[in-house]
């Protein structure tokens, strides 16, 4: 990466569900995603993983076990990992897009 510049547009999307697909940048132990979920999307389970982020569209409902904080456009997100933290996300528009920051 002698640029430094991660071209989104060059990566394929990948699904991970019906209702969510990403792009990832990976390098060394860090990896950069592009998610977008529409509406529908359901959680299999409380996810107990760490995300620092961007929303970059859309608005998402997320729950921490009855405690619901929405995340709009503009908003930044950070939740640390483990239990204590465990999380669920509800789509509120029709899509939303968000960038994450991630250790692997």
């Amino acid at each position: 990466m002698a640029d430094y510049k991660v071209s989104f547009d060059s990566l394929p999307w990948q699904s991970s569900s019906k209702c969510a697909r990403h792009k990832i940048f990976q390098h060394g132990n860090r990896r950069l995603r592009l998610l977008e979920f529409s509406k529908g999307f359901v959680e299999p389970d409380w996810c107990t993983k760490g995300h620092i982020g961007y929303v970059l569209s859309g608005e998402i409902d997320i729950d921490f076990k009855g405690r619901l904080v929405r995340f709009a456009a503009g908003d930044g997100v950070f939740i640390p990992a483990g239990r204590g933290n465990e999380h669920m996300a509800k789509v509120i528009t029709d899509a939303v897009t968000l960038i994450l920051v991630e250790d692997v």
